[in-house]
């Protein structure tokens, strides 16, 4: 991903920084750095949209697994009506309606949890690297202020 790239990026920036004699802070170019938080900005969006687009195709999905539990349910009844002709017929296939109604329902709760447990897992993944993202611009936030505050420092020093 390239947000972890420009996030590297910035790391070194600042683990190369010149040091200011007699402290632990170091000299950044602040241009190239809020360049660089510039195009984090630009590329966080694209991260959204695919949060936005797992949550789509898991509604998708949950739609077709409900469509197909009902083709299935209709099939079953269909092939019960055709067999109505005796009474052990009927109560033969009273007996397969009911089984064959279980298992769709079976199979469309299957389905339907594993969707769920497939969106689930997308959207955590996403979710926890969006919060690390947020927590590397805070902390680049906050090594920019810092550096600010020393280069201000600094000059007062030198005035």
């Amino acid at each position: 991903m390239e947000i972890f790239t420009l996030l590297e990026t910035m790391e070194d920036i600042i683990e190369k920084s010149k040091a200011v004699p007699f402290t632990d802070k170091g000299v950044v170019d602040k241009e190239e750095l809020l360049e660089l938080i510039r195009e984090i900005r630009l590329k966080l969006p694209e991260d959204l949209k695919q949060a936005k687009w797992v949550k789509e195709e898991r509604a998708r999905i949950m739609q077709e697994a409900q469509k197909e539990a009902d083709e299935i349910v209709k099939e079953a009844e269909k092939r019960i009506i055709s067999m109505i002709d005796e009474h052990e017929i009927t109560r033969k296939a009273y007996d397969e309606k009911t089984k064959i109604i279980e298992t769709a329902h079976e199979m469309a709760r299957e389905m339907s949890e594993g969707t769920k447990d497939y969106a689930d897992n997308i959207l955590g993944d996403i979710e926890a690297k969006i919060e690390a993202l947020e927590t590397d611009m805070n902390n680049v936030q906050m090594t920019i202020k810092d550096a600010l505050e020393t280069l201000k420092n600094n000059r007062r020093e030198l005035k």
